[in-house]
């Protein structure tokens, strides 16, 4: 019978920790990578765990690395301290693992629901990210925000989806917009790329035509119109950060 590790790395998320690792109870092993959270998310998660590794910030791809590498499983599910894995999901998981499968990892759904509500369409469902693998056929990339999975072999997509708990109020959503912003225009000036006018005008606009006319947002109410808007900020301030990264100094 194949074993499966569930792998997360959390900071301050005593909100969140709880409702996780009860969803992942029924796996064999749980890893949790904390980052010297302030908050009661080590104390919470020491009660579903032992394996839990406090250690400083190095990098989301990093401290995900470090979590992968303590796992013993032959497969991993990797998810995020705001999601959820239902119990139709764990079933479907347990199965397909138990069975002599060629794959080497599966994608999911993801089930996002931003301010309370599910948001269906912006592009954001079903959003298939690959999150259950076979241990010794995977990594995390390098990126500094956004890193997924590179795997070595063929992937299949399971039936259930993955439900996401993602920004229940603004606040949450500006503390992380202010972060990834930067993350984001750190690894396009690594690219070694630029921001003017146009970039900093007209990719806005884009995002935003895109998610809330090509892709329907119009149709996830209020709460649609608002992640198209702040989706659309995002990519105006990663771009006003990159711009400045490469002003001149005293310009």
């Amino acid at each position: 019978m194949s074993s499966i590790s569930v792998i997360l790395i959390t900071f301050n998320e005593e909100e969140n920790i709880k409702a996780c690792l009860t969803s992942v109870q029924w796996a064999d092993e749980i890893i949790v990578v904390d980052s010297s959270s302030r908050d009661r998310t080590v104390e919470i998660a020491r009660q579903f765990t032992e394996k839990v590794i406090v250690t400083d910030w190095k990098g989301y791809s990093a401290n995900k690395n470090l979590a992968l590498g303590k796992a013993t499983g032959q497969w991993v599910l990797w998810i995020d301290a705001d999601e959820r894995v239902t119990p139709e999901l764990a079933q479907e998981i347990k199965n397909i693992i138990g069975t002599n499968t060629e794959k080497d990892g599966f994608e999911m759904a993801r089930k996002a629901f931003f301010l309370g509500r599910w948001i269906k369409h912006c592009g954001w469902y079903p959003g298939y990210v690959l999150r259950l693998f076979r241990r010794q056929r995977a990594h995390f990339t390098d990126n500094k925000v956004h890193e997924g999975v590179v795997l070595k072999g063929s992937r299949g997509r399971l039936k259930g989806s993955l439900l996401h708990y993602t920004d229940n109020n603004l606040e949450h959503y500006l503390w992380k917009f202010n972060r990834y912003t930067s993350y984001a225009a750190d690894e396009l000036a690594e690219k070694q790329r630029s921001a003017g006018l146009l970039s900093i005008l007209f990719r806005p606009l884009h995002a935003f035509v895109k998610m809330y006319v090509l892709k329907l947002g119009i149709l996830d109410g209020v709460e649609g119109l608002m992640l198209c808007l702040l989706s659309a900020g995002y990519v105006a301030m990663k771009y006003a950060k990159l711009w400045e990264l490469k002003r001149p100094s005293g310009g």
